[in-house]
């Protein structure tokens, strides 16, 4: 699988581009849609939009890119707790509440990788003092996201790319938690 990584917006959100054969996947089209839709291979079918949670950064061009694509657009609302299918992509569905309640990662076991929204990023933790967020929430999705392994390559919505292991000896968010 191929991962593309687009950053678009004012917060410098990262929307990922997924490739598979001849499938696209696209998460979390903030912002810029022209610039997202110009990174799609135009040989891939793109199947499906995924996000991550509903804050404007995370969901702002979907409209555009679901018009030029016209394809599914995926979330916490018509997916199922677990393993989905969308064509040749499998992924495990996983609730994080905490940065918002309907805040989901997406778990593709077969690369061992997720795609976390603003849930963990590379030396933090999406923000608990916003509406819709709860510390105690957060605490219960880490607590969960410990049972995957530390090898785990995490995407997160903003900045760089980082493990489960690496946020593990890193964040005190995580040890509180051990």
């Amino acid at each position: 699988m191929n991962i593309k990584v687009v950053v678009v917006g004012d917060l410098e959100t990262n929307c990922y581009i997924l490739e598979k054969g001849n499938s696209a996947l696209i998460i979390d089209p903030g912002a810029e849609a022209e610039k997202i839709i110009a990174n799609v291979d135009p040989q891939k079918k793109v199947c499906g939009i995924l996000i991550t949670h509903s804050h404007q950064d995370h969901i702002g061009a979907i409209t555009e890119v679901f018009n030029r694509f016209g394809c599914q657009i995926y979330s916490i609302n018509n997916l199922k707790e677990g393993i989905n299918r969308i064509e040749n992509f499998e992924f495990e569905v996983i609730p994080c509440p905490g940065h918002l309640n309907d805040l989901v990662t997406y778990y593709f076991k077969e690369y061992n990788i997720m795609f976390d929204g603003d849930f963990v990023f590379n030396g933090g933790i999406g923000r608990t003092d916003m509406d819709g967020a709860n510390a105690v929430d957060m605490k219960l999705s880490i607590q969960n996201l410990l049972h995957y392994p530390e090898n785990t390559v995490l995407y997160p919505g903003h900045g760089p790319q980082t493990t489960i292991g690496d946020e593990k000896k890193n964040l005190i968010y995580f040890t509180k938690v051990l």
